[in-house]
């Protein structure tokens, strides 16, 4: 079948289970060609190609309302809904988003990038068609790994307890990211092996029923018996006890078991479960074997062998260089542990892990427990280092205002993928944690211009004895420069200057040095002589230098790859003001307030302007303005 002549999902209605099948087949083959070549989020689509396809045919999209828990599972409803000619600009700048997309189609009513909101997001739908009088059906779609989030257990709830009518995919592919961790996993797992009880349960009933004369006291009699079978049956029927009607375990690759227990569950009343068990990776070898991430989300890759394509890069990743001198710190010092939310892989803690499993702490998707975890352990002497990522560190926020900061717990905040994150774009884009840790009192933040800086960081960090501090690192590889044997503690708010310069200052810090100095040195060509300050230090700032380049009247430029709503150079104008300096002096560069999309990391960085050219042109028109103010 050609997929781009697919326009919506209608025609699935009228195919047979072996036409169904041989369209997986051919989705399969799709999205392994193209995502070999594009990258992407491969394995978990792979596993959910009968299962779109079985929902598709099933429910009326989009009068029907299907919410994709992170939304990473989504490329087969992009498929079915129109876009497979847009595959070719998967990810891409200005191309196919990765994730569900509301401007992109009618199909796309919920847009995510983090996991945990499809339940609630379903229950304000299912609460608002309600209200309105409306018909349709609410059909989240959420992962094993997705179901360990703080959210969707309150969701549960609340859907369960109000008697809503929704019908949740549960798509247990026994993995997330990565391998899932939890007392909710095992749950599952035990439900898997179960057997399906909702169908025994009613076949018990009817057989009960057909004995002449007694049946119907017998079945009667047995409603105790026949209720008290899901204990049996299927042990701890958490749903069941949340208000849901369960159905499964499910055969996710299996088209004849997955329309039976939808339309089983389309004529039931109330909130129910469809428990799906999938393969994650299903149909391409490399990706059914992988155990890690490493099929999760994908750049280009050889078909035959699964050999990624790598790049040319020899320096290693960011998150390997701060977890390496995490675990070397930690060899001498049995205070320090690790706290992560479902990220040993993606922040690099697999040697952390192997070398030291009863000092790490993997959580799952609960990023607020994690961060409250690491308050409480730090109440009592340790040293947490808590890794997570900029952007899921916003699901956080309360409890690092109100647990870590407020209490000025000594908890070491690991920010990786800070800045600029590439193709996931905006769900993911890590540019907003200065903004929200600047506002909270007792914090520290840093951020190192190499490799070697950030080694004795983390030095600093662990040695920190005076509340909470954040390192931020970016996404990608280091530079490759030399680090030096010993590390050591930097002066908490210091800053170092990088260039000499008599006519302008340029703050910065981190990955916005090399242009900030690349600008330097050209404008040195021109006679114009501008000093670069790598501003380590975020919060607090080096107040003895900006009290002397305040001072010195020179012009100031600011340079972050983060929100300039509440940024680094908004710090720099608070300052000024506060102590009567004019603020006009200050012009700033840095991330507009507004959600910049998908695309590589220099594409995200021409749009908002942060270039070396930009930065000349800018430096060139604060001289000439400070010249006529003169004049």
């Amino acid at each position: 079948m050609d997929l781009t002549a697919i326009k919506n999902p209608a025609f699935l209605k009228e195919m047979s289970n072996e036409e169904l099948s041989e369209l997986a087949a051919s989705i399969r083959t799709f999205l392994i060609e193209k995502l070999s070549v594009t990258g992407g989020h491969l394995g978990a689509n792979l596993g959910v190609v009968e299962l779109s396809l079985a929902l598709h045919k099933a429910f009326n999209s989009p009068q029907d309302k299907f919410i994709w828990d992170v939304g990473h599972q989504a490329y087969i409803h992009k498929i079915l809904t129109g876009r497979t000619a847009d595959f070719e600009t998967l990810r891409q700048y200005k191309g196919m988003c990765g994730f569900p997309k509301r401007i992109e189609s009618e199909h796309d009513v919920w847009e995510t990038g983090h996991s945990s909101t499809s339940l609630s997001a379903a229950m304000g739908m299912a609460s608002a068609r309600d209200m309105m009088d409306e018909n349709y059906e609410v059909v989240p779609i959420i992962g094993d790994g997705a179901l360990t989030g703080g959210m969707a257990l309150e969701a549960l709830n609340n859907i369960g307890d109000e008697k809503k009518n929704i019908t949740v995919i549960l798509n247990d592919n026994e993995m997330s990211i990565a391998n899932n961790v939890g007392a909710l996993h095992h749950v599952l797992g035990r439900m898997r092996s179960a057997g399906k009880y909702k169908r025994a349960k009613d076949e018990m009933e009817t057989l009960l029923k057909k004995i002449p004369a007694v049946g119907g006291k017998l079945a009667t009699a047995a409603e105790r018996m026949k209720d008290s079978m899901k204990y049996f049956m299927v042990p701890g029927m958490f749903f069941e006890e949340l208000g849901f009607t369960y159905f499964g375990p499910v055969d996710g690759h299996n088209f004849q078991d997955l329309e039976e227990a939808i339309n089983y569950a389309k004529k039931t009343k109330g909130p129910k479960i469809i428990h799906v068990v999938t393969q994650k990776g299903k149909g391409y070898q490399p990706a059914e074997s992988d155990k890690t991430d490493n099929w999760h989300g994908v750049g280009p890759y050889k078909i035959e062998s699964g050999e990624k394509i790598k790049s040319s890069a020899t320096a290693p990743a960011w998150s390997k260089v701060i977890s390496e001198a995490v675990l070397e710190k930690a060899r001498t010092d049995k205070r320090i542990a690790v706290i992560t939310p479902a990220m040993i892989l993606g922040s690099k803690l697999e040697n952390f892990k192997k070398e030291m499993p009863d000092r790490l702490f993997d959580v799952g998707i609960a990023e607020q427990h994690a961060t409250t975890m690491a308050a409480g352990m730090a109440t009592q002497g340790v040293k947490p280092f808590l890794a997570i990522y900029s952007t899921f560190l916003q699901r956080a926020y309360d409890q690092l205002l109100h647990d870590i900061a407020r209490q000025n717990l000594n908890v070491f905040v690991g920010i990786d993928r800070a800045g600029f994150v590439g193709a996931d774009g905006e769900t993911h884009q890590g540019v907003y944690d200065i903004s929200f840790l600047r506002a909270m009192p007792n914090f520290t933040i840093m951020m190192p211009k190499d490799e070697n800086e950030a080694q004795h960081m983390v030095h600093t960090a662990l040695a920190h004895e005076d509340g909470p501090i954040a390192l931020r690192y970016p996404r990608g590889n280091a530079l490759g420069v030399p680090v030096d044997d010993k590390t050591y503690a930097l002066p908490i708010g210091s800053w170092e200057v990088l260039k000499e310069g008599t006519d302008a200052v340029i703050l910065t810090f981190g990955t916005t040095i090399p242009l900030a100095m690349d600008a330097s040195e050209s404008l040195a060509a021109d006679d114009i002589s501008v000093r670069v300050v790598n501003a380590r230090f975020i919060k607090p700032m080096d107040e003895a230098m900006l009290h002397e380049i305040f001072a010195s009247d020179l012009p100031i430029l600011t340079i972050e790859e983060a929100a300039l709503k509440g940024g680094f150079g908004s710090g720099v104008m608070e300052f000024a003001e506060e102590n009567g300096y004019n603020t006009s002096s200050v012009k700033r560069m840095g991330i507009p307030d507004y959600f910049v999309e998908h695309g590589s990391v220099p594409e995200q960085m021409e749009e908002v302007g942060l270039t070396k050219e930009n930065t000349i042109d800018r430096l060139r028109k604060i001289l000439r303005m400070n010249e006529e103010q003169r004049a």
